[in-house]
């Protein structure tokens, strides 16, 4: 094989195996995956909510999973190593996967958007950015997109090689919205920034409804009525009508 084709075959395997990680490991809580390749084996680090999901009884999932690496992209010595998310706020990929669930079930965008940023700066990050783009209007509204910031982001040079981000998109009945999260986690480091001890965020974003609370108690009223709703069925009664003298 040419150096040429292997330096554009290696990167696409990698997206091909990142896309079928991300695919099959979705109902787990997948935060990010970790691809390094050495010359003795490939090691593939899994950020996870439920670590035992994926682990199995007495290591048998994990097994399998090895195995079909093995033969679906022909990795001689595949080992994948579980890490379990302690803050799942601090994770573009579930902060988007999130936001994208609420918006298919009808919330407002822009609630959401305010929600999730609240959130994300309450878990301790140093900035965050929610980009959602698409049909956020009613059908057969002009496509526009919607962006709120707090916090320090990097645009341009080599400290954005520190933000996290990641892009999922929402199948809404108007059409396709895409969301975008960056996150600067704690703790990051920056030449030209110094670090702030606390950071303000606008009133606007402070006061965002709670969003889970709000669909919760939406629920719990829906159960209510339903209930009262719901026609009562008493016993049977035994023998037929009475048949004594009426009485005026």
């Amino acid at each position: 094989m040419l150096y040429e084709d292997k330096l554009i075959e290696e990167p696409l395997n990698r997206y091909k195996l990142m896309k079928f990680l991300e695919r099959k490991l979705d109902r787990v809580g997948l935060a990010s995956v970790e691809i390094q390749r050495t010359p003795i084996m490939t090691r593939i680090t899994l950020e996870v909510m439920n670590p035992a999901r994926i682990i199995g009884r007495k290591g048998r999932f994990i097994n399998e999973f090895t195995e079909m690496i093995k033969k679906e992209f022909k990795i001689d010595n595949p080992q994948i190593s579980v890490i379990e998310v302690r803050e799942p706020y601090l994770e573009p990929r579930m902060v988007a996967k999130k936001a994208t669930r609420f918006i298919e079930t009808g919330k407002k965008v822009r609630a959401v958007l305010h929600y999730m940023l609240r959130e994300i700066m309450r878990a301790g990050a140093i900035g965050a950015e929610i980009v959602a783009a698409g049909k956020i209007g009613a059908k057969g509204a002009r496509a526009k997109s919607l962006r709120v910031s707090a916090g320090y982001i990097p645009k341009a040079g080599e400290p954005t090689r520190l933000v996290r981000e990641a892009h999922i998109n929402a199948n809404t009945k108007s059409g396709v919205i895409g969301v975008l999260v960056r996150i600067v986690p704690p703790g990051t480091v920056f030449p030209d920034k110094k670090p702030e001890e606390k950071i303000a965020l606008p009133k606007v974003i402070e006061s965002a409804t709670d969003i889970v609370r709000r669909r919760r108690e939406e629920e719990a009223r829906q159960q209510k009525s339903e209930k009262k709703e719901a026609p009562r069925r008493g016993p049977p009664r035994r023998g037929g009508p009475s048949r004594g003298r009426r009485r005026f």
